[in-house]
């Protein structure tokens, strides 16, 4: 058998980016992953291939009709006749799609990474490390690193399949569904039913809780619902969905609201009530790796498992099901085995949305800090008051900071509007070097810039700011 100082079984943002950085630091390295699309192989797991990528280029795809279509006129720009070719659309999707997942394969290359095509299996321990079944060759690894991912949660009642689909199929509709259904308002169903909406669905959206991005601070979420209730959507919360029935010609939701129940009818139906962790196949029960109640991996607060040089990280091992989280967890895990001292910071982790207008934030919501027993205070500051965003045409949102009333530091701080994704970088850097509401307010932000608006609700925060 080949052997070698790390396998990674799994090649999403995780697994590909630890198996990078370990070969970056000399440690022999392989990776297996079996995702595959149109037929062949192609690393980026569910990210890169079904997920963050092609759900960003459909976004802005659509975001542009949008413009063309009830947005350019006010600009003095007349177009007559748009339409949308979504084969084209599509296509473009696809291509981004490949030029992203063939770049990790030409890193892997790079780098040295031997990468295998198809399942990996954990086998048995041996003297000097495991054995996997990398696609079917045997090969010894001194440290495993289980990085396999998630898979969409299926509704008991509407399995996938036919109209009923996932987070893949909806980013592949042949055709614009003329009435759309998603069950779930979580990211996911936020973002495939916008693009939907904007190519001309009638989107309805229902939601098991009883409000709207609660894990959002709640001045956002009541803004961003506002927003997207202006845009068309239409949302139920509270619903308890009791029968779901899939025909030829498209699909009927059985519902209750408020005591009254409601079938609704659609031509597709976008499930979307979080994720899974993805361990099928891998051998877990076999040399007895352990799973939590809900099938995740369990990990310490280094990654290991309860085996001996079996690491896990990703969506697999549970939290924020983020990519760039796994990311960080992929070379923060790599550097452990290399003798550095990796780390991830949860407190700061960025969460992003991205509709229209976009959502993003990091740190505690104002409710958050309170119930930790904290005394806050806080700014805000809308756009509609920012040259930039009023320039752009989209002056929707605001941006709320959040700082300990005793300390200054920076709690936590919140946004709506455009190009928010961009942003809330500038937050976490300064809230890993524990920065306060002053040092924010008093850095020099270019003028005339979107970024204006994060230094005026810092200003706020202490009641000084100098442009409202």
């Amino acid at each position: 058998m080949d052997s070698y100082d790390v396998v990674v079984i799994g090649g999403g943002p995780a697994g590909y980016v630890a198996a990078i950085r370990a070969a970056q630091l000399g440690l022999k390295t392989a990776c297996v992953d079996a995702f595959e699309r149109g037929g062949k192989a192609s690393l980026g797991g569910t990210c890169l291939n079904v997920g963050c990528i092609p759900s960003k280029a459909m976004l802005d795809s659509s975001e542009k009709f949008e413009m063309i279509t009830h947005e350019a006129q006010e600009h003095g720009i007349e177009v007559t006749g748009a339409s949308v070719n979504l084969e084209k659309m599509l296509a473009r999707k696809a291509g981004v799609v490949d030029k992203l997942t063939g770049g990790i394969a030409y890193l892997f290359k790079k780098n040295k990474v031997t990468s295998f095509f198809g399942l990996g299996r954990l086998v048995r321990q041996e003297e000097g490390g495991w054995v996997v079944d990398a696609a079917g060759t045997e090969v010894l690894a001194k440290n495993v690193i289980v990085a396999t991912g998630s898979s969409p949660r299926a509704l008991p009642l509407a399995p996938f399949g036919g109209h009923i689909v996932e987070n893949s199929g909806a980013l592949a509709f042949d055709a614009v569904p003329g009435k759309l259904g998603v069950i779930g308002a979580g990211v996911i169903g936020l973002e495939l039913g916008s693009v939907w909406r904007r190519l001309g669905a009638q989107v309805t959206v229902l939601e098991a809780l009883p409000g709207f991005l609660m894990a959002a601070d709640a001045a956002i979420g009541k803004e961003a619902l506002k927003q997207f209730q202006k845009q068309g959507l239409e949302f139920h919360f509270g619903v308890n969905i009791s029968a779901v029935t899939q025909g030829d010609a498209g699909v009927s939701v059985t519902y209750t609201e408020k005591d009254q129940e409601v079938t609704a009818t659609f031509d597709k139906l976008i499930v979307s009530i979080g994720r899974v962790p993805h361990t099928a196949g891998l051998g877990a029960e076999a040399v007895g790796l352990s799973l939590d109640p809900r099938g995740f991996v369990g990990v310490d607060s280094h990654y290991r498992t309860n085996l001996p040089g079996i690491y896990a990280i990703g969506d697999v091992i549970g939290g924020a099901m983020l990519a760039h989280k796994a990311e960080e967890e992929g070379v923060a895990v790599a550097e452990m085995l290399a003798g550095q001292a990796g780390h991830v910071n949860y407190d700061v982790v960025p969460w992003v949305i991205y509709t229209s207008p976009e959502i993003a934030w990091a740190g505690l919501t104002e409710q958050g800090a309170k119930d930790k027993g904290l005394t806050v205070k806080t700014g805000q500051f809308p756009f509609s008051a920012n040259g930039r965003a009023l320039g752009h045409g989209d002056p929707r949102g605001f941006v709320k900071v959040v700082a300990d009333a005793d300390t200054d530091r920076l709690l936590g701080v919140h946004m709506i509007g455009p190009n928010v994704s961009e942003l809330i970088g500038e937050i976490v850097a300064l809230m890993e070097f524990g920065a306060s509401s002053e040092d924010l307010a008093r850095t020099v932000h270019a003028h005339p810039t979107l970024s204006e608006v994060v230094k005026e609700a810092a200003l706020a925060a202490d009641k000084r700011a100098l442009h409202l």
